[in-house]
């Protein structure tokens, strides 16, 4: 049986209703998801570290590599031929002035000096003898008995006596120094290499190596800076001490803090370069002779100016700028002017006014505008 026309037209109304109803509810149900409720909390902001731009003075620094050497450095020797009898180190350990390093074997100076103790009390027994002699002799003298020839003559060997008695007296004094040097000490505090000779090894006096002992507390570093850059490092010594810092690689501790002791007397024509050497604290043996280290020496002092952390800087194609945290806790991209650069800062010449905080980490999740959330700085 067909349906008439006006029955279809009505179904067709109906359906078009229902689906235009649908369309509503869903919509007005999506759109109350995007409405924040009564109560609930706004987003927490991006967590980031911070640093405030500060106006002052800043030390414009040179960066150079340089090597740790040991402020003094000696070759240990005996001063007396002989046999090495023992050594008293470990090598590679840190000694004491005075402590025990070897031993020569004593056997051969001390018979030396046994020897000449004797020579001495053998003089000693003939000047008494020839001190009682002459003054016997003196009065007989004066009664007549004796010749003035004779009584001279046992007045010269008393002077004979007295004589052989000093001369051995200083042979015995030399053999006890000999004796003494048979036992080799440190004579600073310093730290011990491997050993050049061993017990049983003869020894020729000022000439075997026994160990190189080297003093790194204090310690040297050595470095090269332009020609160009010496009448700077001068004017900064005018106003005073001039501190020299020194990175060790690998060493995640802060920078090592010294002065600058030497400059040398020359410029290397071949390099165009000077050398310079900072002295450094080392009571921690964090420097070791021969090692690498990253120098840095401040040259140029400049007054009055705005600086920030390195850390804080961004590139763009526009050019370089940093996040500043507003008041509101949001940031803002701005472009900004650097100047020179010290260790760890850099001059702002424009953008930026001393005070201002910037962001110093969590840049990658930043935009303009975005908010923030300070963890530190």
């Amino acid at each position: 049986m067909q349906r008439s026309p006006g029955k279809k037209l009505l179904l067709v109304v109906g359906l078009v209703a229902v689906v235009a109803l649908g369309v509503g509810l869903w919509r007005h149900d999506a759109g109350s998801k995007d409405v924040p409720k009564a109560g609930t909390a706004a987003p927490a902001g991006v967590p980031v570290a911070t640093a405030v731009a500060t106006r002052g003075e800043i030390d414009l620094s040179l960066k150079v590599i340089g090597r740790a050497e040991a402020y003094s450095t000696v070759n240990v020797r005996s001063r007396v031929n002989g046999q090495l009898e023992s050594l008293a180190f470990t090598p590679g350990t840190h000694v004491k002035k005075g402590d025990l390093l070897a031993r020569v074997d004593q056997r051969p100076l001390k018979a030396a000096y046994d020897e000449a103790q004797g020579n001495v009390a053998r003089d000693q027994a003939q000047l008494v003898k020839a001190e009682a002699d002459l003054e016997r002799y003196q009065n007989m003298l004066g009664k007549g008995f004796v010749s003035r020839a004779d009584y001279d003559l046992y007045k010269a060997n008393l002077g004979v006596a007295r004589a052989a008695l000093e001369s051995d007296r200083a042979a015995a004094r030399a053999a006890r120094t000999q004796l003494e040097f048979t036992t080799i000490v440190a004579p600073f505090d310093g730290v011990t290499g491997a050993p050049l000779a061993y017990p049983g090894a003869t020894l020729s006096a000022d000439t075997t190596d026994i160990v190189v002992l080297n003093q790194v507390d204090p310690i040297r570093v050595a470095f090269a800076i332009p020609e160009d850059s010496l009448a700077a490092v001068r004017n900064s010594l005018r106003r005073g001490p001039l501190p020299v810092h020194a990175k060790i690689p690998g060493d995640d501790g802060e920078p090592l803090t010294g002065d600058l002791e030497f400059i040398d007397n020359a410029v290397d024509a071949t390099t165009g370069t000077i050398v310079l050497k900072g002295r450094f604290a080392n009571a921690d043996g964090r420097l070791t002779s021969g090692q690498f280290a990253e120098v840095m020496l401040p040259t140029t002092r400049l007054t009055d100016v705005i600086s920030i952390p390195v850390v804080a800087l961004q590139s763009s194609t526009a050019g370089t700028f940093v996040f500043v945290v507003k008041p509101d806790d949001t940031v803002e991209q701005r472009t900004i002017v650097t100047g020179a650069t010290s260790a760890d800062r850099v001059v702002v010449d424009k953008g930026l006014q001393a005070g201002e905080r910037v962001v110093t980490e969590g840049q990658m999740l930043l935009v303009d505008g975005a908010r923030v959330r300070v963890d530190k700085g």
